[in-house]
């Protein structure tokens, strides 16, 4: 496998240099001296932010876009072997690599590289963490897989030995990394066009954990089922933190919430109670997130006022619970939840939000993850009072033509709930506009671009 010098910069070339992880690592490889070039098949934000720091761009995949002079070149997973640049690049014998094993090369550059995994709550969680590290005078380095206000995007370039970045397990992509200590914050079904089952998912967290080396440390939640299995046989230390049990290393009691849904509680740490910490986002779920970064935090011995000043500057990231404005006197927020327990969470959280109606304009994203978790899907959205639903967001996949948004619909239907599957976005604006009341709250939500019908709205 080709190996980086990180201390002779070359020329790297980046096919999908617009994803959200490409981006933040082509500033930090053009931040260390390197030249960087990529292509992507549409502009972005992200895309037009690379191109102002220098980077060239091209907007179409071709074969003549790779040339010999470019040292290696990395991919994202979701490239084709068919990718005409990326059989160009073989032909031309070019060290290729994708994503995952570059960023666990930058890893090993660092003596201290956390990995916050999970099936979700990484983003959210990676950023309390990237606040109060910030805080404490770190200075580290930061890949975050959402735009994080505080850090000005999804990438912060420090000049001290400290790493934190988001681990994903789709594909077994966290394999390839290194980290020093070792965030798991939940393990459930998911990605199961990728897994065959939960089992198969539990085995690569309990991978990524042996990833782990003696000296490092596991934080591990655990409210997970079972999760002595995860950390069977580990060489490394373990601490444990809990949403509901006291017995963990780190736990809360006293929760309450303020009149806009955010929770504050009291640290046990040990067994025993220490310092309250007030937080600025909503939801029992950032109160669990900010527990395994009040973990970390103990690893550093920041203390707990510097972390409550972190927590006081944290508002979230784009698409977490964020507010995007008002239509028709309704307020509009949108969410990134994609999967059944992240849309329980994010409307469990809205019911202590100031509202008269709840709604949710929901975009399922991927037809693989629709069909394993369909009843699981109709069960958390039945806690708004409202739902609307938008066609399957495809992402990575074709339709199989045996699974649709109307199968949601169906399911909520029978239950009782008012439902309206609409399918596309201008059907959808239109229906909200005619009915959205004042004292109601709109939640669009999903991995996809239903964010546009929020935006949309709030522009009318």
């Amino acid at each position: 496998m080709y190996e980086i010098d990180f201390s002779v910069p070359r020329t790297v070339y980046f096919i999908g240099i617009g994803g959200i992880g490409m981006s933040g690592f082509a500033q930090l490889f053009r931040e260390l001296g390197f030249t960087v070039t990529g292509s992507d098949r549409t502009k972005s934000k992200i895309t037009a932010h690379l191109e102002e720091l220098g980077i060239k761009i091209v907007y179409e995949h071709k074969e003549e876009n790779i040339t010999s002079d470019i040292d290696f070149l990395v991919y994202t997973a979701a490239i084709s072997p068919e990718n005409p640049e990326f059989v160009r690049a073989k032909a031309l014998g070019i060290p290729m690599m994708d994503r995952a094993e570059m960023v666990g090369q930058v890893m090993k550059n660092y003596s201290t590289a956390i990995a916050v995994a999970g099936t979700h709550g990484k983003t959210s969680t990676t950023s309390i963490a990237s606040l109060i590290m910030l805080e404490a005078g770190m200075d580290p380095t930061i890949s975050v897989g959402g735009m994080l206000p505080a850090i000005g995007g999804n990438v912060r370039i420090g000049k001290s030995p400290n790493f934190l970045i988001e681990a994903c397990e789709y594909t077994n992509s966290f394999l390839k990394f290194f980290p020093t200590i070792g965030i798991i914050l939940n393990i459930e079904e998911d990605h199961l066009d990728f897994f065959k089952d939960l089992g198969e998912i539990r085995q690569s967290f309990h991978r990524f954990a042996q990833k782990i080396p003696a000296d490092g440390t596991l934080i591990i939640n655990a409210d997970i089922e079972n999760y002595e299995e995860i950390t069977a046989g580990l060489p490394c230390r373990i601490l444990t933190y809990s949403i509901s049990d006291n017995s963990a290393d780190f736990s809360a009691c006293g929760v309450s919430y303020d009149e806009f849904g955010c929770g504050s509680f009291t640290l046990i740490e040990s067994g025993r109670e220490t310092d309250r910490f007030q937080l600025s986002v909503v939801g029992k779920h950032n109160i669990s997130n900010t527990l395994a970064c009040l973990a970390l935090a103990s690893l550093f011995q920041i203390p707990a006022g510097t972390v409550q000043s972190a927590l006081s500057k944290y508002k979230g990231t784009e698409r977490r619970f964020e507010k995007k404005g008002e239509c028709n006197g309704a307020v509009i927020i949108d969410d990134y939840a994609h999967h059944p327990t992240e849309i329980r969470a994010t409307l469990t959280s809205a019911q202590n939000y100031p509202h008269k109606t709840l709604w949710v304009a929901f975009q399922p994203h991927t037809y693989s993850r629709t069909k394993s978790l369909l009843p699981d899907f109709a069960a958390s959205l039945a806690l708004a009072d409202k739902v609307v639903l938008a066609d399957i967001y495809a992402a990575r996949e074709d339709d199989p033509g045996d699974i649709s948004s109307k199968d949601i619909a169906d399911l909520l239907a029978k239950n009782g709930k008012e439902v309206h599957y609409l399918g596309d976005f201008e059907t959808i604006e239109k229906f909200l506009e005619k009915n959205l009341t004042p004292g109601d709250l709109l939640i669009t939500m999903g991995a996809g671009n239903i964010v546009e019908v929020g935006e949309s709205l709030v522009n009318h």
